[in-house]
């Protein structure tokens, strides 16, 4: 199951990516906002890493204005590994190599038929299990 959650700044996007996920027939849960009216992020951010952490979803989508604030909020919490990725290359990146389970978006950066290329390679390209990367994460969680 997926998380996915936006400020009032992502609301727009989150919706085109909601859109997107029904059709591919992808399992998610919205944890909000749910209009364009002023939110704060945290709150946000905070509702998607803890259905990770408790195990109720495996990968979280995250978006704000410019993916920046809500991807600080996010990797504040233990076990979360949130990547701000605006192009494929990066998305492919942090999936292979830093194993990263939130995707951060900015929804006043990206365009959506982009950000829906960036959500599906993240989502689609599995962790690489090298010893490198391994040992690069467990540095980390430290």
């Amino acid at each position: 199951m997926l998380a996915i959650a936006s400020d009032h700044g992502g609301f727009a996007l989150k919706q085109e990516i909601l859109a997107h996920l029904g059709e591919k027939g992808i399992s998610f849960k919205d944890f909000g906002c749910f209009t364009d009216r002023s939110v704060d992020y945290p709150d946000y951010a905070k509702a998607v890493t803890s259905a990770i952490i408790n195990g109720e979803c495996t990968q979280g989508i995250l978006i704000c204005g410019t993916g920046i604030g809500i991807s600080i909020a996010a990797n504040k919490v233990p076990g979360i590994r949130c990547a701000l990725c605006h192009d494929v290359f990066s998305a492919e990146a942090t999936r292979l190599h830093n194993d990263a389970n939130v995707l951060a978006l900015g929804g006043r950066i990206i365009g959506p038929s982009h950000a829906i290329m960036v959500v599906d390679t993240f989502l689609s390209t599995p962790f690489s299990n090298d010893e490198r990367h391994i040992n690069r994460i467990t540095k980390i969680e430290k």
